[in-house]
């Protein structure tokens, strides 16, 4: 077993960046749900105080989560990622998973949700992953996976690391310590392929 090993610490200034933002539509969602039902109807547009106010219910529950998490990363003394000979430890975001073993992922995939993009980690036994941790990780685990075709999928928003150097040092672990009979090539969200010796998309 080699040595070989990058540690990507955490962001701290990017994620306080992302606490604010996620402050912020919780902010929104309180004020979209008090709005007066009357007032909403009285609108040429969005008159319907059922979907106004449930839209403000989910954005505080969804980025009230998103600001907890946060918050418990700005104290995280633990790396965001380390890549070594023995595999992928991610502590990045709410549903880490701890070390995954390189002879457990097949791959990676770049998913994008509008202009954020996201480093899929395409696992050989998905469920294995979903069926472990509390509810809560198993519940956000499963709804990725949906989403992506994966429970895990990094982001560089917290990270220490831009997305393209992301996806190419993942890449060039993998290769060096992936099984060598997979190509570990997949095709991204919007088409384009890449492997282990790519970088991805880079639009």
């Amino acid at each position: 077993m080699t040595n070989d090993e990058k540690i990507i610490e955490l962001s701290k200034g990017k994620i306080l960046l992302l606490v604010i933002g996620a402050a912020v539509f919780v902010a929104l969602g309180i004020w979209m749900y008090l709005l007066d039902p009357a007032w909403i109807e009285s609108q040429p547009r969005f008159n319907e105080p059922l979907l106004t106010h449930g839209i403000g219910i989910v954005s505080v529950v969804f980025f009230g989560l998103c600001a907890i998490v946060g918050i418990k990363k700005l104290f995280e003394r633990r790396p965001g990622l380390i890549l070594s000979a023995a595999g992928l430890s991610d502590n990045s975001s709410g549903v880490s998973a701890g070390l995954i073993p390189w002879d457990e992922i097949e791959g990676f995939d770049v998913f994008k949700i509008r202009r954020q993009k996201l480093l899929v980690v395409k696992l050989a036994d998905p469920e294995k992953y979903i069926q472990t941790g509390g509810f809560g990780r198993r519940t956000l685990r499963a709804m990725n996976f949906k989403l992506c075709g994966s429970p895990f999928a990094i982001s560089a928003n917290s990270l220490k690391i831009n997305f393209d150097d992301l996806v190419s040092l993942c890449n060039v672990y993998r290769a060096k310590y992936g099984n060598s009979h997979r190509t570990g090539y997949s095709h991204g969200r919007d088409g384009a392929a890449f492997g282990a010796n790519s970088a991805g998309d880079r639009r």
